[in-house]
């Protein structure tokens, strides 16, 4: 049960991390207030009623307003997830070093498995107090 709990929540971060450094974009063509096409990361085509401009129209006539309209949502995702090592100060590089020298030494000698107390004997029970008195460890 906890292999499968442990999978569960490894899958739900991995996709939370993957959702939130995505980036993409959609297309939509409406043609009037209906939505004809959508797209994405593409084009939208269009519906095919758009007024081509000619090439023979001069610049400063007003072409006529088309009852198409494209529209654009452009979703960003997240850049910045790792810090550069530049923005360490000197102070944290120093904790760092500080850390590692003494994580790396917290287990030296403990190979030798010194045992201080191998050479005595324990003292001979006399008398047992525990019992004169009915003290008992539970």
């Amino acid at each position: 049960m906890k292999a499968v709990i442990h999978k569960i929540l490894a899958f739900g971060l991995a996709s939370i991390v993957l959702l939130t450094t995505m980036s993409f974009t959609v297309d939509l063509h409406y043609c009037g207030d209906a939505l004809i096409d959508f797209s994405l990361n593409q084009k939208a085509e269009t519906c095919g009623m758009e007024n081509p401009q000619s090439e023979n129209e001069c610049e400063n006539e007003i072409s006529k307003k088309t009852c198409c309209s494209d529209k654009q949502i452009i979703v960003e995702g997240q850049e910045d997830l790792k810090l550069p090592i530049t923005e360490i100060t000197f102070e944290q590089q120093v904790f760092v070093a500080a850390f590692i020298y003494a994580y790396i030494n917290l287990f030296d000698g403990l190979e030798n498995n010194f045992v201080p107390f191998r050479d005595y004997v324990p003292p001979y029970l006399i008398r047992d107090v525990q019992k004169l008195h009915e003290r008992y460890l539970i």
